[in-house]
């Protein structure tokens, strides 16, 4: 479906308007006394010799007691929910929370309870990580550490890396992984002068 101009959506809303008011069974004359706004005005706004303003639809719309996007034709915006399906991998369990391929990708993982061995290994990219629930263990070069929830790391992961339960319960947490190398970029407020 091709994109519409802001011409092809003006020219759409004259027709619409008249529409309307003859769905509800109002003269011209009846709404111009409801809105202020004169007969001629109506007339050259339904046969679109006149150009739709705000103005003029906003009171139209209250007459009407439609929202201001029905009169104007506005696309429905889209569901902002990201509605993931969980995959299964390594024996965690992961929900993607990002919607297009490549770059920056987001999940969020479930490692079960388990003691595992930890097998570090390599790859291109940079990952960031933010425990919410339980303890993650994470071997990062010479480094064997535990988040706790609240906690997060970042690290270049073509240093030898490997993360998962620390064995004690199951642990929750936030994975973004840059292929490219993209890097997390956290604001935080600036500290207060004392």
């Amino acid at each position: 479906m091709p994109c519409m101009t802001t011409d092809d959506v003006l020219a759409e809303v004259g027709p619409r308007l008249r529409r309307i008011r003859k769905e509800r069974e109002v003269t011209l004359a009846a709404l111009s006394e409801t809105t202020g706004i004169s007969v001629s005005t109506l007339s050259r706004l339904e046969s679109g010799l006149r150009k739709p303003s705000l103005e003029l639809l906003l009171p139209i719309a209250q007459a009407h007691q439609v929202p201001l996007d029905e009169l104007v034709g506005a696309p429905p915006v889209g569901d902002p929910r990201v509605r993931a399906k969980p995959m299964e991998r390594y024996g965690r369990t992961f929900w993607p929370l990002t919607r297009q391929p490549g770059g920056l990708q987001a999940f969020k993982v479930v490692e079960p309870k388990r003691k595992l061995d930890p097998e570090p290994r390599t790859h291109e990219g940079y990952e960031w990580l933010y425990v919410l629930a339980g303890k993650l263990r994470l071997v990062l070069g010479e480094h064997d550490v535990v988040l706790a929830p609240g906690e997060a790391a970042e690290f270049d992961t073509r240093v030898p890396h490997w993360f998962g339960s620390t064995g004690e319960g199951p642990v929750e947490f936030l994975s973004l992984f840059g292929p490219q190398g993209e890097r997390m970029h956290v604001r935080a407020r600036p500290r207060s002068k004392e």
